[in-house]
C-alpha cells in the first residue's frame, strides 16, 4: 500500500497507521480525558498548546484505514484522525484524496516569504473565484499560529504598503507549514461531484539553504511531491550589465546555481536516485522580481503577457514562457542553470513572476504607491496542480 505524508511534519506512513484524537467528551459513566502538551508534537512541530490525547488505531487484520475508533481512556467515539508521527490532528478528508506537499525553496533575498504571502492571498481571493473553489486553512494548528503570521504579512503588504523582514533561519531545521484545503466541483459520469485536496506549503528561510548540512535537515524537501524554487534574477551573471540592480539586492546573496546544487544533492540522497537516473520530483523554477526587468524586456514582450483566464492552467502560455526564459538565461550568461536542471530533473519549467507588480523601494522597504498588483504568481502552483490532475490543463 502506498504511503502518505503528514502536511505538518512531512513524515510518510501507511494510512492504516493513522492515530485518533479524543474529542474530550467522555462516554456515560467514564472519566473525561484531560488536555496536556504532547511532547512529541512539541518536538516535531513546535506546537506548545495543550491538546486532547491521541491513541493508535485498534488492532485489525485488515490493513485499511479506519474512520472511527473509541478512546481507550474515556470510551468516547471519535472520527478525528491524527498523524502517527507528530500527532497533529489532520483534515477530515486528508487520507481520502490526493494531497500533494509543495515546498518553497530559494536562496537569501529571493523573495520567498513575500511570494508565499501573495500567492496564498491570491488563492483565497482571485484564484478561488476563478476555479469556483473553496479555499480555507486546515487544522487547529493553522488557526492558532500559521494564520496569525500570514495575517501580519498580508496587513503589511496590502494595507501598509510595506515590506517586512526576511524569514529568519530555524534553529533546529523545523518550521510551521501553511496547510490549505482546496475543494472544487467537477463532472464525473454526468453528475457534479466535489473533490478536496490538502495543500501544504513550507517556506524555508534562505539562511536554511546556505549550507549542505542545513539543507539536509529540511525534512519537507525529501517528502515534497513538488517544489517551487525561487531564484533571484539579480544574481544572474549578466544582470548588472543590463539593469540597475538596487544596492539592497547585492547584500548577503548567493549564486542561484549553489542553491540548486544543494537541493539536488539532498533530493538524490533522500530519494535514493542513482547516478544514471534523473530526479522525478517536478520543479517549478521561478524567477521572482521580474518587475525589475520590465524596461529591459520592453512593452509587448511575451514574458509580460498574461495567460488566458479560465478554470485551467494555460499549458501553451506556460511552454512559451519557459522557452523565452531559457533564452534569457543564455543571454545573461546563466545557461549553466538550465544545464544543471536538464541533467538532474525529469520535469521542470521556468516561470517569471512579480509578487508586487512593480519594483519596490528596497532601501525604504516601501511598495509602489499603486499597491500590490500580483503578476502571474499563481502559475507555478497551477502547473504543479495540473501535473497532479487536480486542475485541468488547456492548450
Amino acid at each position: 500500500m502506498s504511503t502518505i505524508a503528514c502536511p505538518y511534519c512531512y513524515h510518510r506512513f501507511q494510512p492504516a497507521n493513522l492515530r485518533f484524537q479524543c474529542t474530550g467528551r467522555a462516554a456515560p459513566g467514564r472519566t473525561r480525558c484531560t488536555r496536556s502538551v504532547d511532547e512529541e508534537r512539541l518536538k516535531l512541530t513546535g506546537y506548545a498548546e495543550a491538546s486532547w490525547p491521541t491513541f493508535p488505531p485498534p488492532p485489525s487484520r485488515l490493513r485499511l484505514p479506519r474512520r472511527r475508533a473509541a478512546c481507550p481512556d474515556c470510551g468516547t467515539d471519535t472520527g478525528i484522525r491524527a498523524c502517527p508521527v507528530c500527532r497533529t490532528p489532520l483534515p477530515a478528508n486528508f487520507a481520502d484524496s490526493r494531497s500533494p506537499l509543495i515546498g518553497m525553496v530559494g536562496g537569501k533575498n529571493s523573495g520567498k516569504t513575500v511570494y508565499t504571502t501573495v500567492l496564498v492571498h491570491e488563492l483565497r481571493h482571485r484564484v478561488r473565484r476563478r476555479f469556483d473553489a473553496d479555499v480555507s486553512f486546515a487544522g487547529e494548528q493553522a488557526g492558532a499560529r500559521t494564520a496569525a503570521w500570514l495575517e501580519n504579512y498580508e496587513h503589511a503588504l496590502f494595507d501598509d504598503n510595506a515590506l517586512f523582514e526576511p524569514t529568519t533561519g530555524s534553529a533546529d531545521g523545523s518550521r510551521v507549514p501553511l496547510v490549505v484545503q482546496w475543494r472544487q466541483p467537477h463532472r464525473s459520469l454526468g453528475r457534479e461531484v466535489h473533490s478536496t485536496t490538502t495543500l501544504s506549503f513550507y517556506d524555508a528561510a534562505g539562511e536554511d539553504m546556505t549550507t549542505q548540512e542545513f539543507v539536509n535537515r529540511q525534512a519537507y524537501l525529501g517528502a515534497a511531491d513538488g517544489l517551487v524554487v525561487l531564484l533571484d534574477p539579480f544574481q544572474l551573471p549578466g544582470t548588472r550589465d543590463r539593469i540597475a540592480v538596487p544596492e539592497a539586492g547585492m547584500r548577503d546573496t548567493e549564486p542561484p546555481l549553489s542553491v540548486l546544487g544543494r537541493l539536488t544533492e539532498l533530493l538524490r540522497a533522500t530519494g535514493g536516485v542513482g547516478v544514471r537516473r534523473r530526479i522525478p520530483v517536478p520543479v517549478a523554477v521561478v524567477f521572482s522580481k521580474i518587475d525589475a526587468f520590465y524596461g529591459m524586456l520592453g512593452e509587448g514582450h511575451p514574458l509580460l503577457r498574461a495567460p488566458s483566464a479560465g478554470a485551467h492552467y494555460d499549458e501553451a502560455a506556460g511552454r512559451d514562457t519557459d522557452e523565452h526564459l531559457r533564452a534569457m538565461l543564455a543571454d545573461l550568461g546563466a545557461d549553466d542553470i538550465d544545464a544543471h536542471l536538464r541533467a538532474h530533473y525529469k520535469s521542470y519549467r521556468y516561470f517569471a513572476v512579480s509578487s508586487l507588480g512593480a519594483e519596490p523601494d528596497y532601501d525604504g522597504k516601501r511598495i509602489d504607491p499603486g499597491g500590490v498588483r500580483p503578476f502571474r504568481v499563481d502559475e507555478p502552483l497551477l502547473w504543479l496542480l495540473g501535473l497532479f490532475r487536480i486542475v485541468e490543463r488547456s492548450g
